[in-house]
């Protein structure tokens, strides 16, 4: 009888802390804050409005929220997430099930990674 194994699928997350620290210079470190979680909030109703648009199986209103997810997180920072919204977006427009199927898993585990990555990165002592 053959072995099944569970695999484990771990995320990178890249974060541009160059990005972080000018935002924090440019703002202080409170306004920063705020900032940027008001930039995670928005992040966030985006993976929400990606993933509804993927059930609803509206590929075009998919790579469109693909391609503002992608925006926002390039905006503060989050590389990682910026380029798998970016893949999805290209991908949905394209007739590839598993490939989307499998960017839609990706683009969810990273986001999650990223947000928490992001704000542990700007929260305050």
């Amino acid at each position: 009888m053959a072995q099944i194994a569970a695999l484990a699928v771990s995320e990178v997350v890249r974060v541009d802390s160059r990005r972080v620290a000018e935002i924090i210079a440019e703002l202080g470190e409170t306004a920063a804050q705020h900032v940027i979680g008001l930039a995670l909030e928005q992040l966030a109703a985006a993976l929400v409005a990606v993933q509804a648009a993927l059930q609803a199986n509206d590929l075009t209103l998919a790579a469109t929220q693909s391609e503002r997810l992608s925006r926002l997180a390039w905006q503060i920072g989050l590389l990682s997430l910026a380029g798998v919204a970016m893949d999805l977006g290209s991908i949905a427009l394209r007739d590839d099930p598993a490939a989307l199927s499998a960017i839609a898993g990706r683009l969810d585990r990273v986001g999650n990674r990223s947000l928490t990555a992001i704000w542990d990165r700007t929260a305050l002592p």
